[in-house]
């Protein structure tokens, strides 16, 4: 099993984990980022991981793994792949997360949904009421990062939750952000503002 310590070890080895001055897409600032593609980009990386995530979830008969695109579409192969289960992502149609390509949810069918990174937990809260509503079966939830600081609220029991590390990661609003008071350069990351 690996440790929460070797998990970070990874993450900052492959420079998933980014220390400096962040705008985040919420418009604060932070001096840590997560950067998942740097990791998930190296697929004996991510199969590692995701050889993890499964490994705690072996006994909960998962049928289906399923994940939000596009981060959890990578984890839920991997993650299907080490349980020898079907493996399915979810994407956002109109704005509403949903089941497309012909994927579907049979009713009493054991899902376990996977994610990359979560801060407010949203997606994973989204993805959750796809299964519910299909009337699936959600055995847990399996995280490569919760950054939320254990705040991430899915409508899942938080025994069937597993991480397989957390981080507290400090926000500020940018007038009082402390790294802008010490004239440390801000860098922007994420999809969010390419064109």
């Amino acid at each position: 099993m690996l440790s929460e310590a070797e998990v970070r070890a990874l993450l900052v080895e492959t420079e998933a984990v980014l220390e400096g001055h962040f705008l985040l897409t919420s418009g604060l600032h932070s001096p840590l980022y997560v950067e998942k593609f740097n990791v998930l980009q190296h697929p004996e990386y991510t199969e590692k991981l995701c050889r993890e995530l499964a490994e705690r979830f072996k006994n909960k008969r998962v049928q289906t793994v399923m994940g939000p695109m596009t981060g959890g579409i990578l984890l839920a192969h991997e993650v299907g792949k080490a349980l020898g289960t079907r493996a399915i992502f979810t994407e956002r149609e109109k704005g509403k997360m949903t089941l497309r390509r012909g994927f579907r949810i049979e009713p009493g069918e054991r899902v376990l949904i996977v994610e990359d990174i979560v801060t407010t937990g949203g997606s994973v809260k989204e993805v959750v009421d796809v299964v519910k509503a299909a009337g699936g079966d959600i055995v847990g939830v399996g995280l490569l990062v919760d950054r939320s600081g254990g705040k991430a609220e899915f409508g899942v029991p938080q025994k069937d939750i597993q991480a397989l590390l957390h981080l507290t990661v400090p926000t500020y609003e940018p007038a009082a952000c402390p790294l802008c008071a010490a004239g440390t350069v801000l860098t922007e990351r994420g999809s969010h503002h390419l064109k």
